[in-house]
């Protein structure tokens, strides 16, 4: 795409800064937010940021090499002949490496620092004047009350920032409430920083593990409240393990999380501020775990990750809605008013923070309109036990409201016209030549977050597909797989539909990552070689052709057809990418079949074991211990790489079908991985990405790029916002920047 300057879209994204003046028919835009008010008390100078710690590498998208200084022509010998041959004349400069397309996009990881020394902590405290109106109207307790003894302390990326202001957002709908929770529901009782190296607290203020490993001992924080005002204690945990994780109509089946060796964890109260995870084999991964996305990772996982999300709830809440506390006929009559045809589906919706304005949370904002209507709305909680370290209780953002776009196209345009104020999630990477080019007219800057995981768009193979013998039986043959995978042209994909700015490759997690099996598996039967294709689907059986050339089926002699599914409204132009393999895969022989499902109807099929092969983000890979492993291979009947596979994983063996050798062999090291020390996970850990890169399970076609949820949009007019945040689903960015220290700027 050229501009109206003649500059290519390439050329435009190297130079990094835009042109004024690309005219675009604006979506109605929401007004703008109010003058944000001053914190009470002026801070004095802004504290600096701590010393960032160590970050991984920006995927491959590194600034060109310096050039190499050519070596000089050598001196001629003292006696030499007028008449001898003249010296060679010395080398060109090498010349330098071209920097990878948008790299100056990308800048250093950096964010605010969470202080665990209670020496640190701030000895008197301030508040937002709309809730300090509350409180002179005697409608809420003093500050002093609300926060507790033990609020957590964050030091901001750069200044103390300011109170008020409305941010607005964007979202696509009640299916997409991970926008909403990544950003304003992070509430992990334990939690990373924003480097996603060290684990730090969250909910709980601390952490010690005892009896070999065998116990996760938690200390809560003393006096913290729900968003209601209520107390907050070791009683919440009780209720979610014993009335909610281990109901069995609420919870059929136990979490993956919590089981070790295949036997059940149990979570007990020491104290009112005291809890502990006891394990019959040690656990030293449930640290791990509880930092993620996963039905451990918080009260906000509700709704996403499945009903029963923990390990807290809010009892004095729930209690009305559950059997055990509240009379059959009573819980009968509200099932009826609510629309919901048991009490179970009741419960779900109630316990679900985007979709329950009453429900009391602990986050730093509560929704006070839901997911289902046409705006999400949050406000602060005036509980939060976030502070900076001048005392001034955070958030410093008052509201935030998320707008509904009807498609992402009209989410994209509003970005470019600068009705957004941050947004990273379904921002488009083939808009990226448009968004730098408006910066200065929609007064935002541009940022690129990439991803360390490799493929943004890999072809998960059902391997657990049954409808069709005939099908089956070639998505379980390997060498049908490698051919599939040398028959794409990852080159392509990338400069068509990634601007080049991907790297073409396996679908594993980034070789900066501690849990990488080598960079030799990036490329493994990842080249483009439609000649070896072929030969491979010659010897295997399938040398017989049709008129058009393309391949048979050995059972009745008709078409092989393999079919594509993507979803639309997601990250990425999934279609596309298979629409181009399509294409590739006429040169082998193989008719792809694509097609494009609503998110909600693909996700049906799955878990009906009905796709062949499903086209997906392979997000969440980064940690496959803090984020339920089902982007790795098949831990759950929702799994895409086999859903029965899944079952059988999930349940023990009770449920689904048995997972072939090489399969079950992944799945035990990674179960023994669970219960070893750190160096041992690791290692286990590589074992199980090189039989997952070998396998071909997964087909991976481009990834550590930004383009899975890494095109960053930001206001100028915002404070604190990092130049580069750590973009990765299983710790759930852009949370790990704390948004609550982000700022309007008077």
């Amino acid at each position: 795409m050229a501009t109206k300057h003649g500059v290519s879209r390439r050329e435009l994204l190297q130079l990094g800064f835009g042109m004024a003046g690309v005219g675009l028919l604006a979506a109605c835009a929401p007004q703008s937010p109010a003058a944000p008010t001053a914190a009470p008390a002026k801070p004095a100078e802004a504290p600096k940021p701590a010393a960032p710690a160590p970050a991984p590498a920006a995927p491959t998208m590194a600034a060109a090499a310096a050039p190499t200084q050519a070596p000089a022509a050598a001196k001629p010998a003292a006696d030499a002949k007028p008449t001898a041959a003249p010296a060679p004349a010395a080398p060109a400069a090498a010349k330098p490496a071209e920097p990878k397309l948008g790299a100056q996009l990308v800048g250093k990881l950096e964010g605010p620092t969470i202080l665990t020394d209670p020496a640190q902590a701030p000895k008197s405290f301030k508040e937002a004047p709309m809730l300090a109106e509350l409180v002179k109207a005697g409608a809420l307790p003093p500050i002093q009350e609300r926060i507790g003894q033990d609020p957590l302390v964050v030091k901001p990326l750069r200044e103390i920032g300011t109170y008020g202001g409305t941010l607005r957002r964007a979202f696509t709908g009640p299916g997409d409430k991970y926008n909403g929770r990544r950003f304003a529901g992070i509430d992990n009782v334990v939690y990373w920083d924003y480097a996603c190296q060290k684990i730090v607290p969250n909910i709980a203020r601390g952490w010690e593990e005892a009896d070999g490993g065998r116990s996760l001992i938690l200390q809560l924080r003393r006096g913290m409240r729900w968003s209601d005002g209520q107390p907050f204690t070791a009683d919440d945990f009780v209720f979610w393990f014993e009335d909610m994780y281990s109901n069995k109509e609420l919870t059929p089946a136990p979490m993956v999380q919590m089981m070790i060796d295949r036997k059940p964890v149990r979570l007990e109260k020491i104290d009112a501020s005291t809890v502990a995870f006891r394990s019959p084999s040690p656990y030293p991964a449930l640290l791990v775990v509880l930092t993620g996305l996963n039905r451990l990772g918080g009260q906000h996982e509700n709704g996403s990750e499945g009903l029963g999300a923990g390990p807290y709830a809010p009892a004095h809440y729930l209690k009305q809605f559950h059997p055990k506390y509240t009379p059959q006929a009573q819980i009968d009559d509200a099932v009826k008013a609510a629309g919901f045809d048991n009490w179970v589906n009741l419960m779900k919706n109630k316990s679900d923070p985007a979709l329950n304005p009453d429900l009391p949370v602990v986050s730093a904002w509560k929704t006070v309109s839901p997911a289902n209507s046409a705006v999400w709305g949050y406000e602060r909680n005036p509980y939060s036990i976030w502070v900076d370290t001048e005392g001034n209780q955070l958030p410093y953002i008052d509201k935030i409201q998320m707008q509904l776009a009807e498609n992402l196209e009209i989410l994209n345009l509003r970005a470019i016209a600068g009705e957004i104020d941050f947004q990273g999630r379904h921002i488009d990477l083939g808009k990226l030549p448009v968004l730098i080019e408006n910066q200065q007219k929609g007064n935002y800057k541009v940022h690129l977050d990439p991803a360390n995981f490799g493929s943004d768009a890999p072809l998960r193979l059902n391997m657990s597909y049954e409808a069709d013998a005939e099908v089956a039986k070639w998505l379980n043959n390997k060498d049908f797989r490698i051919a599939m995978s040398l028959g794409i042209q990852r080159d392509q994909l990338n400069e068509a539909l990634w601007l080049g700015m991907g790297t073409p490759g396996s679908y594993i997690i980034g070789e900066d990552s501690q849990y990488s099996p080598g960079p030799q598996y990036r490329n493994l039967n990842m080249q483009y070689d439609p000649k070896q294709a072929n030969e491979i689907l010659d010897r295997i059986g399938l040398d017989k052709k049709d008129a058009e050339g393309y391949r048979l089926r050995t059972d009745n002699g008709q078409r092989l057809r393999i079919e594509l599914m993507t979803q639309s409204g997601v990250f990425f132009p999934l279609t596309k990418v298979a629409e181009m393999v399509r294409e590739h895969w006429k040169a082998i022989g193989l008719q792809a079949d694509v097609k494009e499902n609503e998110r909600s109807l693909a996700e049906k099929l799955i878990s009906a074991n009905e796709h062949h092969i499903a086209i997906r983000a392979a997000d969440g890979i980064e940690d496959i211990y803090a984020q339920d492993p089902g982007n790795a291979f098949p831990s759950s009947g929702t799994s895409y790489n086999g859903p029965l596979y899944g079952r059988w994983f999930a349940s023990g063996g009770t449920q689904g079908k048995e997972p072939p050798p090489r399969m079950k062999e992944m799945m035990e090291l990674y179960q023994k991985a669970m219960g070893v020390p750190d160096a041992e996970r690791i290692a286990l850990t590589k074992q199980v990405w090189s039989i997952l890169a070998e396998e071909l399970w997964t087909i991976g076609t481009v990834g550590l790029s930004p383009a899975t949820t890494g095109v960053r949009v930001s206001k100028n007019n915002l404070g604190n916002i990092p130049d580069r945040l750590f973009n990765s689903a299983s710790h759930k960015s852009p949370g790990s920047s704390q948004p609550a220290t982000y700022y309007f700027k008077s």
